[in-house]
């Protein structure tokens, strides 16, 4: 990959804003059924106990999609821990990709999963990523490498979960 351009934030917040219940939106972002739908297609594991692990592992389609770009992608892409769940309200990880050497290298950081339950069946999903100490990482959920083939970062991957949400299908479908 290319030097993350500077000024990636140390504190990314994204919001969308969803037509579905707070449950509804919980099972996607938790369980790998859903996962492997949308975003990079990972199968998300996390067990929600405070300390319990989490962990990201590759779909064929995944690691397909990094072969066609030149890149390997190996079995478990994310790794980190469960910091506290509040089902369906709350969830705060730990967060490393391992995707690349350089950012595998790079600190853990911290992301939190917020969804709030506004009138007329419409939830807010605001997820909050504290990238301190790991600049790299930050460029790349920043979207900051989506010329060079690494995707559109949070920003992609909350709006595909809401078009999925919404919908029924991903932008592919």
């Amino acid at each position: 990959m290319t030097t993350p351009t500077p000024g990636a934030a140390d504190t990314q917040v994204y919001r969308v804003y969803i037509k579905a219940t707070p449950e509804r939106i919980w099972e996607a972002i938790t369980r790998p059924e859903w996962t492997a739908r949308y975003g990079y297609t990972g199968l998300a594991d996390y067990d929600l106990r405070p300390g319990g692990a989490y962990k990201v592992r590759a779909t064929e389609q995944f690691k397909a999609a990094g072969a066609a770009g030149g890149r390997e992608v190996p079995d478990v892409v994310i790794e980190g821990e469960v910091v506290s769940a509040d089902p369906p309200r709350k969830l705060v990880t730990t967060f490393r990709m391992l995707m690349d050497p350089e950012i595998a290298g790079e600190r853990a950081t911290v992301i939190t999963h917020e969804i709030k339950e506004l009138p007329g069946g419409v939830c807010s999903l605001t997820l909050t990523h504290e990238l301190a100490g790991a600049p790299r990482l930050a460029a790349l959920v920043a979207g900051q490498w989506e010329d060079h083939g690494a995707g559109g970062g949070h920003a992609w991957v909350l709006s595909e979960l809401k078009t999925l949400l919404e919908t029924g299908k991903t932008f592919a479908e």
